[in-house]
């Protein structure tokens, strides 16, 4: 049978996914279709129901739960692993951290890297008067910044590691903000597979899935060549931090702490009418 997956080409999906797509580990007789898209396009073919298994954020997560449901393996969560809000000119973190002016805070122009973005969910968490958005894919918010087409970027990936190199001031940890809030790991990204395909099915991708982040752990070298193909400009070190950050034992399995840490999140997202109303069990049974 084969299956059509989509990914992000960043570090952590490449990392998680090469040995399952590689087949250098068992996959149970699955061969899979594999389509590489930047996390935003990945949260649209899921409202589409395009892909029969992708990554998504967990923010659109409660836009796509009535087509998909979430694997327990694969996910990206953690603690000290958010999104960073950042800006160039240096006056503005305090002025954006105190607030003492809500009209000029509310005027910032912010880049995103999508409206489905969990990293946009947490500003709207931590920052509401924020709603001067402009959506850039991840890699451009640096570059805007720099050229002062934006006040404030969003970023993400591999980014929150050379921000400081290219000049640019963080304004807060939106991991930290979570992490105080709730005290549960920060959810950023998960696996979803469609509701539709049989269960067993289902549970077999699981299986592998976990099987090829296994993999990954036990010969972390194996994959290096697939994932500098997908991240030529960033050097090895900083492709390892990457990884380093965002796979960890939720990317094996969800446990009862990360099934926690999302039911906080969309709880959270419903008191603030964020997202629509949750009518599916959010994860596979």
């Amino acid at each position: 049978m084969n299956l059509t997956l989509g990914f992000s080409p960043c570090p952590n999906d490449t990392f998680i996914f090469d040995a399952m797509i590689h087949h250098k580990i068992d996959t149970e007789g699955l061969t899979f279709n594999v389509f590489y898209e930047d996390v935003e396009s990945l949260n649209h073919k899921t409202f589409d129901g395009t892909l029969d298994i992708s990554k998504l954020s967990f923010h659109a997560y409660a836009y796509a739960l009535e087509k998909y449901v979430l694997l327990d393996a694969g996910s990206a969560l953690g603690f000290g692993v958010g999104p960073l809000l950042i800006c160039k000119k240096e006056e503005l973190v305090q002025q954006v951290l105190q607030g003492r002016d809500e009209q000029v805070i509310s005027d910032l122009k912010v880049a995103i890297p999508g409206k489905y973005t969990t990293a946009n969910f947490l500003l709207g968490l931590a920052f509401p008067q924020l709603q001067n958005k402009e959506i850039l894919v991840f890699s451009e918010i640096e570059p805007a910044l720099l050229k002062e087409q934006v006040d404030l970027g969003l970023i993400i990936h591999e980014n929150r590691f050379t921000y400081q190199d290219k000049g640019l001031h963080k304004v807060i940890d939106l991991g930290d903000f979570w992490e105080k809030e709730t005290g549960c790991p920060i959810p950023l990204g998960g696996i979803v597979i469609r509701r539709d395909i049989p269960n067993d099915i289902k549970m077999k991708v699981n299986r592998i899935l976990k099987r090829s982040v296994e993999y990954a752990f036990a010969h972390p070298d194996s994959g290096i060549d697939f994932i500098r193909q997908h991240a030529q400009e960033m050097s090895e070190e900083v492709m390892y931090k990457h990884i380093e950050l965002y796979v960890n034992k939720y990317s094996l399995n969800l446990g009862q702490e990360g099934r926690k840490a999302v039911q906080v999140m969309f709880e959270k997202a419903r008191q603030l009418n964020l997202i629509p109303a949750i009518r599916e069990n959010l994860f596979l049974n």
